[in-house]
């Protein structure tokens, strides 16, 4: 990315259903996967500690 934009999560969102919809066209899909490509990585959340 030379623009250092990224996709913001809403439309990261968007596009991961339409990747997920098997009635999405190729175009869309194509369209989509671009999209979550420049979309910053998801942050996994922290795991809980076990006591005992």
């Amino acid at each position: 990315m030379a623009t250092g934009k990224q996709t913001s999560p809403r439309v990261a969102k968007i596009a991961a259903k339409a990747l997920a919809n098997p009635k999405t066209s190729k175009t869309v899909k194509t369209l989509a996967g671009s999209d979550l490509a420049q979309a910053p990585a998801r942050k996994k959340p922290a795991k809980k500690k076990q006591k005992g």
